[in-house]
């Protein structure tokens, strides 16, 4: 039996044996992951310094950029230094905090997703009650309780996760990953974070159904609006979302609820790198840069950085 007295940290999954494919590994990493910090940083500094987007939408906007940010910054740099160090270590502390921090962030963007559904909800159903609503106060403590809510389901599954001793210190995956983790443990069963996921699952499923239910009722008055420019309009800015969310879900859904091998496949880790990284990366596109406003605060701002104007 290995615990965390004997145990100085887990061995990672390596992409290759052959350094030019590592090498590889590594430029294709960093690409995403500078796309990703990019994309998201744009995007919060178009809403921190033009004040037309000082509003509930943008708030929700910018904050989903934040917890974007944060996720790729849990599992990417250390994959990075890895493949750069040729190592595959990750220190038990280390692997602790990348447990807690990658659900933190994952869970905030799922309520947060959930939020901004009913944002567009209010918006489109109830435009005369939007401000009353949606109003300052409301969104600030949307997103505290968003924020808190993620905090809590990424502690609560790291601390049942790493509450039972680990056999193995052999993770099938390039970083650590719940279900990898589970079948390292000496227990043949780990009731208490078993009994997580399945609440993680009826919470996730709760969050769906929401966000349906809410669609359905925006495309219900989007139909019944007379401008085809104005249907447009709300269906490009609903469908990706709903798209988005149903990938995250499904994604997250088949890594944490479907049996584990005894052996890493590309299946495991495509399905690990798309729920980490992509709708992440997409999420800028998806919800900024399709939006007009968004495009003429960030024509402006980058306008202003290479042609200031003269004092």
């Amino acid at each position: 039996m290995v615990n965390e007295s004997s145990l100085s940290g887990f061995l990672l999954l390596e992409f290759s044996q052959v350094r030019e494919l590592q090498i590889l590994y590594f430029l294709m990493f960093l690409a995403l992951y500078l796309i990703t910090v990019t994309g998201n940083l744009l995007i919060i500094s178009a809403v921190v310094l033009d004040h037309h987007l000082h509003t509930p939408m943008y708030f929700f906007l910018m904050n989903l950029a934040l917890q974007d940010i944060g996720q790729v910054s849990v599992v990417v740099p250390k994959t990075l230094t890895n493949i750069l160090m040729n190592t595959r270590h990750i220190t038990y502390s280390g692997c602790a905090a990348q447990v807690l921090f990658l659900l933190f962030f994952a869970g905030s963007d799922i309520y947060l997703l959930t939020v901004m559904a009913y944002d567009r909800y209010v918006a489109i159903c109830n435009p005369l009650q939007y401000e009353m609503v949606m109003n300052k106060q409301a969104c600030t403590e949307m997103v505290a309780s968003v924020w808190l809510s993620g905090l809590l389901y990424g502690t609560l599954h790291a601390m049942c996760t790493f509450a039972t001793p680990f056999c193995s210190n052999i993770v099938n995956q390039f970083f650590c990953e719940i279900p990898q983790l589970l079948k390292l443990s000496c227990s043949a069963f780990n009731q208490t974070e078993m009994g997580m996921i399945v609440f993680t699952g009826v919470i996730a499923l709760g969050c769906f159904t929401f966000v349906v239910a809410t669609y359905v009722q925006i495309l219900m008055t989007v139909l019944k609006l007379p401008s085809v420019s104005g249907r447009l309009k709300a269906f490009s800015t609903c469908l990706p979302h709903l798209m988005v969310f149903s990938i995250y879900l499904l994604t997250g859904s088949i890594t944490y609820l479907k049996p584990t091998s005894n052996t890493a496949s590309y299946l495991d880790v495509l399905s690990a790198v798309i729920y980490s990284m992509v709708p992440p990366m997409l999420n800028p596109l998806i919800y900024s840069m399709r939006n007009q406003e968004i495009k003429v605060s960030l024509s402006k701002l980058l306008a202003r950085r290479h042609f200031p104007q003269s004092k």
